[in-house]
């Protein structure tokens, strides 16, 4: 069997896929090619391990078996057209993510992107200055854009805080808010907008949505960029509409430094970090071994999906 490894695995994770791989499967790894070699090496691939370009795939791939992107998110793959099982991480990525959201909130709450500043010039300014500004995520009405694991993670993580969180999702019934219009009744009532949503759902939150926010109300997002009014956001948070933002995401990445977000003291950029962790490419590596050892078993396959549609 003949598997192309399209991601940029470290060497450790490179390492140990090597060894965890049955005799009979070939592994050529796309950081050993050049563009020519690359589209060759997937024409000959029967398992796919990666997200290459849209227009990698474009054309039959005849030897193709199975294809295991190695992210949540495989919007940007609604167009592709394969007869062959695709499966993404499931939930690899969501504690991490949901992390790095309640990380944000907290950070903002508490100052520590100010108190950071003062020590790094060595400036002590006595609790006045943050102290009797200083707030509580605690009790905090919530509103999650999503039902998904990410989502739910968020979820479960500001259970602990004791926060009221209502999730939005069309259909999903764990969720509480399954329209834009019950969205938007909620919003004057929520101190924080927690944005999970896949790119598939571009341009969702809308000026008006924003809008509708509470005055002094917190957004944040670890979706994708392209789900949020960016301009209409920025101009919110120069207002003091919002009082401020946590965005691991944003419409353009890397992000301008023309952009305003990189200067607004109200907003944290946690640049698309949200869902790092210890051993990330080894975690890509097991559930790539999982799903190959159910394909060549003939079980169902975990994590499968949809192209189609995007999430």
């Amino acid at each position: 069997m003949r598997l192309f490894v399209f991601s940029p695995l470290s060497a450790a994770a490179r390492a140990y896929l090597l060894q965890q791989l049955p005799t009979d499967v070939e592994a050529t790894f796309g950081a050993d090619l050049n563009h020519g070699q690359t589209r060759d090496a997937l024409q000959a691939a029967e398992v796919l391990l990666g997200n290459p370009s849209p227009a990698l795939l474009v054309g039959p791939l005849t030897n193709l078996r199975f294809w295991q992107i190695d992210s949540s998110g495989f919007e940007r793959y609604r167009g592709v057209e394969l007869r062959v099982p695709v499966a993404n991480m499931g939930d690899f990525f969501a504690w991490p993510c949901a992390e790095t959201m309640v990380a944000g909130l907290l950070a903002l709450f508490r100052h520590l992107p100010e108190l950071a500043v003062l020590q790094a010039e060595k400036r002590w300014v006595g609790g006045a200055f943050v102290r009797n500004r200083a707030r509580l995520l605690r009790g905090r009405q919530v509103v999650v854009l999503g039902a998904g694991a990410i989502a739910l993670a968020v979820r479960q993580q500001l259970s602990g805080f004791g926060c009221r969180v209502q999730l939005l999702a069309r259909t999903a019934p764990q969720a509480q808010l399954h329209s834009r219009e019950a969205l938007k009744s909620a919003l004057p009532d929520t101190d924080i907008v927690i944005n999970c949503l896949p790119g598939s759902a571009e341009g969702f939150f809308s000026a008006d949505l924003i809008a509708a926010m509470r005055p002094g109300s917190i957004y944040a997002n670890v979706g994708r960029g392209n789900t949020t009014d960016e301009p209409a956001l920025i101009a919110a948070l120069q207002s003091g509409h919002l009082g401020g933002a946590v965005l691991d995401v944003t419409a353009t990445e890397p992000l301008p430094d023309t952009n305003p977000l990189w200067d607004l003291p109200n907003v944290l950029l946690t640049q698309h970090t949200g869902g790092g962790q210890p051993f990330e490419d080894e975690g890509k590596v097991d559930t790539l071994l999982r799903n190959l050892e159910l394909l060549r078993s003939g079980q169902p396959l975990e994590n499968m999906v949809e192209l189609s549609r995007g999430y």
